[in-house]
This record gives structure tokens, sequence and C-alpha cells, in this order.
């Protein structure tokens, strides 16, 4: 696995839950509420990141399994609502970016590399998130799943989301911390890296197939902007 030539590089798409920010504690939070209205058993937090990675729907689903069944659709439906009503009133109560992340902004702004951050969630959740932890003025774009037709792993949200800067898809360096991430920037065109943290539903990060591992935003900056 390599980097991408540095002079190909005109702006960074970034991946926002488990790239930018640990997301983890709020969302486990909302779905234990979630639970606990279904008068069903709890799950620890550890448990619950690891269904994180396919968007909320699927996360849900994979609470409802994991707790006596998903049964009908319209129970689905209800988890759903009820899940999404917890998370939306306290999206940001513990979610903080990781460390690196705020040092790589600011170095990739002071650059002048145009940046956009490109998430499957709602943009009723994206932008509060965003706005709660201080990262909403580093980004000149922001693309949630609701902005696109189709979610990651399509390419959609990433060649609007470069389009929008201005820029080609080879020219856009993706960030993020999944499988989805990865396939979506090889359907769009775009060369893309991973952190070793954030939510990768069990698999190790060297099978993602990313072309590089970054050990943080801070990281990738340092690299980008290297001589600048």
């Amino acid at each position: 696995m390599s980097l991408p030539p540095r002079a190909q590089i005109r702006a960074v798409l970034l991946d926002l839950d488990g790239t930018l920010v640990d997301t983890a504690p709020d969302i486990a939070a909302a779905a234990n509420a979630m639970l606990g209205a279904l008068g069903r058993t709890t799950l620890p937090e550890s448990r619950i990141a690891g269904f994180i990675g396919q968007g909320i729907a699927t996360l849900v689903r994979r609470a409802l399994a994991a707790t006596g069944g998903e049964d009908d659709e319209a129970r689905f439906a209800g988890a759903l609502a009820s899940f999404e009503a917890a998370y939306l009133e306290h999206v940001a109560d513990r979610s903080r970016p990781y460390p690196g992340v705020v040092t790589g902004l600011e170095r990739l702004r002071a650059a002048r590399v145009p940046l956009a951050c490109v998430t499957n969630k709602a943009s009723r959740f994206t932008l509060p998130l965003l706005a709660s932890t201080g990262l909403r003025g580093y980004f000149g774009v922001v693309v949630s799943g609701d902005d696109v037709a189709r979610k990651k792993p399509e390419p959609d949200a990433l060649l609007a989301a470069s389009g929008a800067l201005g820029v080609t898809p080879g020219e856009s360096w993706v960030i993020g911390d999944s499988r989805n991430d990865v396939r979506a920037a090889r359907a769009a065109g775009c060369p893309v890296a991973v952190v070793p943290y954030g939510y990768r539903e069990g698999l190790a990060v060297e099978a993602l197939g990313a072309d590089a591992i970054v050990a943080s935003v801070e990281a990738a900056a340092g690299w980008i902007t290297m001589g600048a």
C-alpha cells in the first residue's frame, strides 16, 4: 500500500463517524434508550460500536437481532423512530474528535487545502454534531447521506463533494475508517487511505483494501502539506 502522489492531491474528503469523531458513546446511549423503551436488555457500548458502519437502520436491526429478534417491519419502524429521537436529542453529549483531528484540520486549512466531510449520517444529525464538536468551520462542503440518491459504498456522495470543491475525483484524497469508505472511493475513482482506529465491523484495517493506512488525520495532513 502506498500514498498517492502529493502533487495529485488538491482536496481531502473525510468521513465523519470513526474518522473525525468518536461517536460510539452517544450512538450506544441512543440504542440503549431504544432497547429500554422496548423492554429489552441493554447492550455494552463496545458491542453496539461493532454494529456501526452500515448506517442507522442497519445498526437498529443489529441491536434488535442481538436482543431477541427484529420481529416485524412495524416494530422495526417504531424502534428506528425511537432511536432517532434519542440520538437527535443527545447527538454530541460525549462524542469527541479523535486525537490529531483538530491539529490536522488546522494544518490543512492553513495550507488552503479544500476540505469536505462526507458521511452516510443524515444531515439532521451531521450538522449539529459538527457544530457541537467545533469542526463545522473547517469544511467548505458537507455531504450527508440524505443529500444524495445513494449512500456509501456507492460513489454519489464523494462525486458530489469533489464536484462542489471544483476538483476531479482523482484529485480528491478520501480518508475513512471502513470498508464502505474504501468501496465508495474505488467506485468514484478517488485515492483512499484509512485510519487504524474507528469502526470496521470487526475487520482488520489491512483487510479494508485502502491505498494506505495513515496513523491519524494529523499524520495525513503533515504528509500532504510537507514543504508547503
